[in-house]
């Protein structure tokens, strides 16, 4: 359906996520976020500040900024969670998605991925990159309704939380 509307897939990823928490702070409850991402050829260290009612719509998107920092190979990941073992922070889950991302050329600031977690499901998530809350809100909203998803189930947890809920055997599949 996608490429019938355009959209260009990328090649298929595994990526795998693993999430921290401070000792102190506990990130389930502010809902921040530091993770490190590995896939084949890529690997990041990410930090999304804590949730607010800033930062959740009415219609369920979410907009916080982002910080990411690129390591120099996919190898060193296993190093930036030795650094942040090392340092004292909390490992929560490690979550597995094989992860098919679709661009539009007119849009490139947009991607609609379909991921699939291990024990948890597939989803499509749209994300849309600006400095503009609103105007990424409404671009996102304008794409799915375009694609009849508008009215789809939102789920509204992060993938670490239906990871650890899937593991705790509150989540069932």
């Amino acid at each position: 359906m996608l490429s019938d509307l355009g959209w260009t897939a990328a090649e298929p990823v595994l990526e795998v996520d693993t999430y921290y928490s401070r000792p102190d702070v506990d990130f389930m409850q502010t809902v921040e976020c530091l993770r490190v991402r590995q896939r084949e050829d890529f690997a990041e260290i990410t930090y999304k500040p804590a949730s607010t009612t800033t930062t959740h719509s009415a219609n369920s998107v979410i907009s916080k900024p982002e910080t990411n920092v690129h390591l120099a190979s996919a190898a060193q990941a296993a190093l930036a969670d030795r650094l942040l073992e090392s340092i004292g922070m909390r490992l929560l889950v490690r979550v597995e998605k094989n992860r098919t991302a679709y661009r539009l050329p007119r849009h490139p600031d947009v991607t609609i991925s379909i991921d699939t977690l291990a024990d948890a499901g597939v989803f499509v998530e749209t994300e849309a990159i600006s400095e503009d809350a609103e105007a990424a809100a409404h671009t996102v909203e304008q794409i799915e309704k375009q694609l009849d998803i508008v009215d789809a189930p939102a789920v509204e947890l992060p993938y670490r939380d239906l990871a650890l809920r899937r593991k705790s055997g509150a989540l069932k599949v």
